[in-house]
């Protein structure tokens, strides 16, 4: 059984934000695979889902990004899902628009919301990094991540969360760079390997 976790802030105010990638490619991977409504669980919002044959939970949690870990220690100790099954979607700064990386373990960038998540599951669990770009300078971060995607980058955003959608049957058995290659390949095809500046 896999879990994958969405990190983002709560409430319509947040919907949009930059900060909220994860919860965008969550919602975008429930979508395209009919889940059932997601409902109150765990201090976050879940829906159960079938990927590949493989059995999952999706998890959204509802405690503010930099409380994450929380809820998504919560459902992951319900369900006894280990740390290499748990995928978690987020947003970063040091990838270029529409970019996508998968890695296992590794440092937290300053990101709260991974902060959280490896104090509550430890270090090893799956990371979906969804390229945000960087402002270009450290004191506009904090705005930059807590704004509106810009228009013009709606494109790529819709384009990048139905890939990872498509594709997302591929994390749940496991096979991350065939998952990173192919939405790489979804990328490129869709002209959004041109949306890499700010």
């Amino acid at each position: 059984m896999f879990l994958f976790v969405g990190l983002g802030n709560m409430g319509k105010a947040f919907a949009g934000h930059r900060h909220n990638a994860g919860f965008m490619a969550l919602d975008a991977i429930a979508r395209a695979h009919n889940a059932p409504a997601f409902r109150s669980r765990f201090q976050g919002l879940a829906s159960e889902i079938v990927l590949e044959g493989e059995r999952g939970v999706l998890l959204k949690p509802q405690t503010y990004m930099n409380e994450s870990g929380r809820s998504a220690g919560e459902a992951a100790r319900y369900y006894k899902i280990d740390p290499s099954y748990i995928v978690v979607f987020h947003d970063e700064l040091d990838l270029l628009p529409g970019k996508v990386r998968v890695k296992t373990g590794g440092g937290n960038a300053g990101h709260n919301g991974l902060k959280s998540l490896t104090e509550h599951l430890g270090n090893e669990y799956r990371r979906v990094r969804i390229g945000i770009g960087h402002p270009g300078d450290k004191a506009l971060v904090h705005n930059y991540v807590l704004s509106d995607f810009a228009k013009p980058e709606t494109a790529w955003v819709e384009a990048l969360c139905s890939a990872i959608a498509a594709n997302a049957g591929l994390l749940a058995k496991g096979e991350d760079e065939v998952f990173q290659r192919k939405i790489h390949q979804a990328m490129e095809t869709a002209g959004s390997g041109k949306a890499g500046s700010i």
